[in-house]
């Protein structure tokens, strides 16, 4: 087998199960079947738009920033991460404003749980 991993259909998890569960020495070494889950979330392009976030692949090569800024949207999350208060952030990037940061927070907040929900 090459290493590579990748997910079976519930059809090809049915075939090995029963391959194996006929063949005696099967259950000498049981098999290990997982199966992954998958949420898919829908935004609106209003909802979206209204992010006081901007992606420009001119800007730090399409990743997202706060709107008017070259701040990266993950500098605020990496710095909530590392136990910095939100003041802190602000202090540190004094072009982002509490609202957008806030609104942002707000919009990841939402969207975990919706997540929740979905799963």
């Amino acid at each position: 087998m090459s290493g590579k991993k990748r997910t079976l259909s519930e059809e090809e998890i049915d075939e090995l199960v029963t391959a194996q569960a006929d063949d005696d020495s099967a259950w000498e070494k049981p098999i290990k079947v997982r199966r992954s889950r998958t949420a898919v979330l829908i935004f609106d392009e209003e909802q979206i738009a209204r992010l006081p976030i901007t992606v420009d692949p001119e800007i730090l090569s399409g990743a997202p920033v706060f709107r008017g800024t070259r701040v990266p949207v993950t500098a605020l999350l990496d710095n909530l991460a590392a136990s910095l208060t939100l003041d802190e952030f602000l202090n540190n990037f004094p072009t982002v404003t509490r609202e957008q940061a806030i609104r942002v927070l707000d919009f990841y907040k939402e969207t975990l749980a919706r997540l929740g929900r979905a799963a």
